[in-house]
């Protein structure tokens, strides 16, 4: 059986990634485009950094803990503060209400007022 001429890559190579959370290296065959080198065993490979591989996820360590390479959640308290400030500004910016004033049994809707009665 012959293969198709030009079906597969031609920049299959193996390629190192490395995980940055700790720097543990995996080598592996891949078409990934890299534009770092790195020398591992005296042989140069194009090296590829992740922020999280199986040596460090949680799921296969069996740790629990908060990875947060970006900064999200600093992030996302950023904006919870900034959102609750703008809230406090807002209430403190809208005027009060006017205290309603007292009704009398002759300011009630249907009531007989003194002008109602005179009339009568």
């Amino acid at each position: 059986m012959v293969m198709k001429k030009g079906v597969h890559p031609d920049n299959y190579r193996p390629v190192v990634f490395q995980d940055l959370n700790d720097n543990s290296t995996i080598i592996v065959r891949s078409t990934a485009p890299a534009e770092e080198t790195i020398t591992l065993d005296g042989v140069e490979y194009p090296l590829i950094k992740v922020h999280i591989s199986s040596s460090s996820h949680p799921f296969y360590t069996g740790e629990e803990r908060i990875v947060d390479v970006e900064g999200r959640v600093d992030k996302f308290k950023a904006r919870a503060a900034a959102a609750a400030k703008a809230r406090e500004a807002r209430a403190a910016a809208k005027p009060k209400a006017a205290k309603k004033m007292r009704v009398d049994e002759t300011q009630k809707l249907g009531a007989k007022t003194p002008a109602k009665k005179a009339a009568e």
